[in-house]
């Protein structure tokens, strides 16, 4: 099997749970940096009619949206297995991916993560704290529930690890950064638990955003 090509921003939480998931399923890939000026040229325009990361290349195939990538790489690369056979844990593994993408990231990541960590080291941002004010009734309301969904179990979908835990670990990671940890993960003792033992495992290591920031300068 030809490697794959993972084109994507050093330090994008998506990027990173591709990167990653193939880190865990063992599969040999290649980092193809996109610079965020970039984004919308033709070139990453072919690769993603709205101009977003990441993208993978396999053998000629082209496929983007992060969960549609992790569930190929799933696929492709059925060892370890990262879905659940038992459909009810298989849902609640759709159903946190979806909290991640439709509540976590677009309501609160692009502000809080963006004003106190993204905007920072990308652009020298000062962090804007009214509008990290005005997100933080939010980030309670999504932190308190990704608490609850995960309970007392080792992982969102139950005892082993799938692919919810890949696509929230590097979005949950960016808030353990910031001031608003301690409100809205310290005190959720279990949520701050799980992130430690997903910080901990190789392939979150692997992948870190300075890690990918050196595969970058090396591609």
């Amino acid at each position: 099997m030809s490697p794959f090509i993972v084109h994507s921003i050093p330090g994008s939480p998506f990027g990173r749970a591709v990167l990653a998931t193939l880190e865990e399923k063992g599969g040999a890939y290649r980092f193809s940096p996109v610079s965020p000026a970039r984004l919308r040229a033709p070139e990453h325009l072919a690769r993603h009619p709205f101009g977003k990361v990441p993208t993978l290349d396999h053998d000629g195939f082209q496929i983007y949206e992060t969960q549609a990538i992790l569930r190929y790489l799933d696929r492709v690369l059925p060892a370890p297995p990262l879905t659940p056979a038992a459909p009810r844990d298989a849902a609640r593994m759709d159903q946190a991916m979806n909290v991640n993408d439709c509540y976590l990231f677009r309501d609160v990541s692009t502000v809080i993560a963006f004003q106190r960590v993204v905007g920072p080291r990308l652009m020298g941002l000062r962090p804007d704290e009214a509008a990290i004010a005005a997100a933080m009734p939010r980030a309670q309301e999504v932190f308190a529930e990704l608490a609850r969904l995960l309970g007392d179990q080792p992982h969102f979908a139950g005892d082993a690890l799938s692919l919810a835990d890949m696509m929230l670990a590097p979005q949950v990671e960016f808030f353990s950064q910031t001031p608003e940890w301690a409100t809205l993960g310290e005190s959720r003792p279990n949520l701050a638990a799980w992130l430690a033992r997903m910080q901990a495992r190789p392939s979150l290591k692997a992948t870190t955003w300075d890690r990918v920031e050196a595969m970058a300068k090396a591609a």
